[in-house]
Protein backbone atom coordinates (compact mmCIF):
# COMPACT_ATOMS: atom_id res chain seq x y z
CA UNK A 1 0.00 0.00 0.00
CA UNK A 2 1.01 3.41 -0.62
CA UNK A 3 0.76 6.13 1.41
CA UNK A 4 0.33 10.04 0.34
CA UNK A 5 2.95 10.76 2.76
CA UNK A 6 5.57 8.41 1.56
CA UNK A 7 4.70 9.44 -2.32
CA UNK A 8 8.36 11.44 -4.27
CA UNK A 9 9.23 12.18 -8.23
CA UNK A 10 11.36 9.63 -9.52
CA UNK A 11 14.77 9.92 -8.95
CA UNK A 12 16.54 13.09 -11.72
CA UNK A 13 12.66 14.19 -11.83
CA UNK A 14 12.88 17.22 -10.52
CA UNK A 15 15.72 19.74 -10.69
CA UNK A 16 17.00 22.84 -8.06
CA UNK A 17 16.67 26.42 -9.54
CA UNK A 18 19.98 28.17 -10.71
CA UNK A 19 20.82 30.83 -8.65
CA UNK A 20 22.60 33.20 -10.56
CA UNK A 21 24.80 35.63 -9.27
CA UNK A 22 25.19 34.07 -5.82
CA UNK A 23 29.48 34.52 -5.25
CA UNK A 24 32.00 33.34 -7.00
CA UNK A 25 31.71 30.04 -5.56
CA UNK A 26 28.05 29.04 -6.70
CA UNK A 27 30.01 28.59 -10.71
CA UNK A 28 27.91 30.89 -11.41
CA UNK A 29 28.06 34.48 -9.83
CA UNK A 30 29.18 37.61 -11.12
CA UNK A 31 28.68 37.58 -14.57
CA UNK A 32 25.42 35.49 -13.75
CA UNK A 33 26.58 33.11 -17.08
CA UNK A 34 26.04 35.78 -19.84
CA UNK A 35 29.54 36.53 -20.45
CA UNK A 36 31.67 39.72 -20.22
CA UNK A 37 30.30 43.19 -21.79
CA UNK A 38 27.78 43.88 -24.68
CA UNK A 39 24.42 44.04 -25.53
CA UNK A 40 22.79 40.56 -24.71
CA UNK A 41 25.04 40.13 -21.03
CA UNK A 42 22.58 43.51 -20.22
CA UNK A 43 18.77 43.56 -18.44
CA UNK A 44 16.33 44.64 -20.38
CA UNK A 45 17.52 43.16 -23.73
CA UNK A 46 15.50 41.28 -26.08
CA UNK A 47 16.80 40.68 -29.70
CA UNK A 48 13.76 39.44 -31.77
CA UNK A 49 13.97 38.22 -35.22
CA UNK A 50 18.11 39.20 -35.05
CA UNK A 51 20.20 36.14 -36.77
CA UNK A 52 23.79 37.09 -36.25
CA UNK A 53 24.12 38.57 -39.50
CA UNK A 54 22.22 36.20 -41.88
CA UNK A 55 19.28 37.87 -43.77
CA UNK A 56 16.73 37.09 -41.22
CA UNK A 57 13.45 35.56 -42.00
CA UNK A 58 10.80 38.19 -42.12
CA UNK A 59 13.29 39.97 -44.99
CA UNK A 60 13.55 36.49 -46.87
CA UNK A 61 10.21 35.75 -47.40
CA UNK A 62 7.90 37.52 -50.26
CA UNK A 63 5.72 39.85 -49.80
CA UNK A 64 1.87 40.54 -50.89
CA UNK A 65 -1.48 42.11 -50.58
CA UNK A 66 -1.93 45.47 -50.36
CA UNK A 67 -3.15 48.03 -47.68
CA UNK A 68 -5.13 51.38 -48.67
CA UNK A 69 -4.73 54.03 -46.50
CA UNK A 70 -7.48 55.82 -47.87
CA UNK A 71 -10.29 52.86 -46.89
CA UNK A 72 -13.59 53.78 -45.45
CA UNK A 73 -14.33 51.72 -42.28
CA UNK A 74 -18.60 51.82 -41.60
CA UNK A 75 -19.88 51.21 -38.16
CA UNK A 76 -21.68 48.19 -39.23
CA UNK A 77 -25.89 47.51 -37.83
CA UNK A 78 -27.93 44.70 -38.31
CA UNK A 79 -31.81 45.78 -39.02
CA UNK A 80 -32.81 42.60 -35.84
CA UNK A 81 -31.00 44.82 -33.84
CA UNK A 82 -32.40 48.09 -34.53
CA UNK A 83 -35.82 46.04 -34.16
CA UNK A 84 -34.50 44.78 -30.35
CA UNK A 85 -33.87 48.82 -29.52
CA UNK A 86 -36.80 49.69 -31.01
CA UNK A 87 -38.86 46.71 -28.75
CA UNK A 88 -36.95 47.41 -25.64
CA UNK A 89 -37.66 51.25 -25.92
CA UNK A 90 -34.29 52.95 -26.70
CA UNK A 91 -35.11 53.80 -29.97
CA UNK A 92 -38.60 55.86 -31.29
CA UNK A 93 -39.57 54.41 -34.60
CA UNK A 94 -41.85 57.26 -35.08
CA UNK A 95 -38.89 59.69 -35.27
CA UNK A 96 -36.56 59.67 -38.25
CA UNK A 97 -33.56 57.60 -37.37
CA UNK A 98 -30.24 59.25 -37.68
CA UNK A 99 -26.86 58.28 -37.60
CA UNK A 100 -26.50 60.42 -34.29
CA UNK A 101 -30.16 58.49 -32.49
CA UNK A 102 -28.15 55.77 -33.39
CA UNK A 103 -25.42 56.55 -31.57
CA UNK A 104 -27.33 58.48 -28.96
CA UNK A 105 -29.64 55.36 -28.05
CA UNK A 106 -26.46 52.93 -27.85
CA UNK A 107 -26.78 50.87 -30.46
CA UNK A 108 -23.51 52.01 -32.24
CA UNK A 109 -20.57 52.96 -29.66
CA UNK A 110 -18.86 55.89 -32.73
CA UNK A 111 -19.38 56.57 -36.17
CA UNK A 112 -15.90 55.78 -37.89
CA UNK A 113 -16.67 56.56 -41.39
CA UNK A 114 -19.72 56.24 -41.35
CA UNK A 115 -22.87 53.62 -40.50
CA UNK A 116 -23.74 50.62 -42.67
CA UNK A 117 -27.13 48.95 -42.36
CA UNK A 118 -26.98 45.11 -42.91
CA UNK A 119 -30.16 42.99 -43.72
CA UNK A 120 -29.28 40.68 -41.09
CA UNK A 121 -32.63 39.97 -38.47
CA UNK A 122 -36.49 41.02 -38.71
CA UNK A 123 -37.78 44.42 -39.36
CA UNK A 124 -41.32 44.92 -38.47
CA UNK A 125 -41.72 48.37 -37.50
CA UNK A 126 -42.07 51.18 -39.96
CA UNK A 127 -38.62 52.91 -39.50
CA UNK A 128 -37.47 56.11 -41.51
CA UNK A 129 -33.19 55.29 -41.71
CA UNK A 130 -30.59 58.18 -42.61
CA UNK A 131 -27.58 56.86 -42.74
CA UNK A 132 -24.05 56.64 -44.57
CA UNK A 133 -24.73 53.07 -46.42
CA UNK A 134 -27.13 50.13 -46.76
CA UNK A 135 -27.23 47.19 -48.42
CA UNK A 136 -29.95 46.47 -50.95
CA UNK A 137 -31.87 43.55 -48.61
CA UNK A 138 -31.84 46.28 -45.84
CA UNK A 139 -33.10 48.68 -48.28
CA UNK A 140 -35.73 45.86 -49.60
CA UNK A 141 -36.93 44.75 -45.99
CA UNK A 142 -37.12 48.38 -44.66
CA UNK A 143 -39.38 49.01 -47.71
CA UNK A 144 -40.92 46.02 -46.93
CA UNK A 145 -41.74 47.04 -43.67
CA UNK A 146 -43.41 50.03 -45.17
CA UNK A 147 -40.39 52.75 -44.23
CA UNK A 148 -37.90 54.20 -46.13
CA UNK A 149 -33.79 54.38 -46.11
CA UNK A 150 -32.08 57.64 -47.08
CA UNK A 151 -28.61 56.76 -48.17
CA UNK A 152 -27.00 59.90 -47.26
CA UNK A 153 -22.96 61.30 -47.84
CA UNK A 154 -20.70 60.62 -45.27
CA UNK A 155 -19.96 63.36 -42.28
CA UNK A 156 -16.32 63.52 -42.80
CA UNK A 157 -16.59 63.94 -46.77
CA UNK A 158 -19.20 66.69 -46.43
CA UNK A 159 -17.79 68.74 -43.51
CA UNK A 160 -14.36 68.87 -46.10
Amino acid sequence: MFKLNELSDNEGATHRKKRVGRGAGSGKGKTGGRGIKGQKSRSGVAIKGYEGGQMPLYQRLPKRGFNNINAKTYSVVNLGLIQKFIDAGKIDASNELTEDALIASGLIRRRKDGIRVLAKGDLTSKITLNVTGASKGAIEAVEKAGGSVTVAAPKAAADA
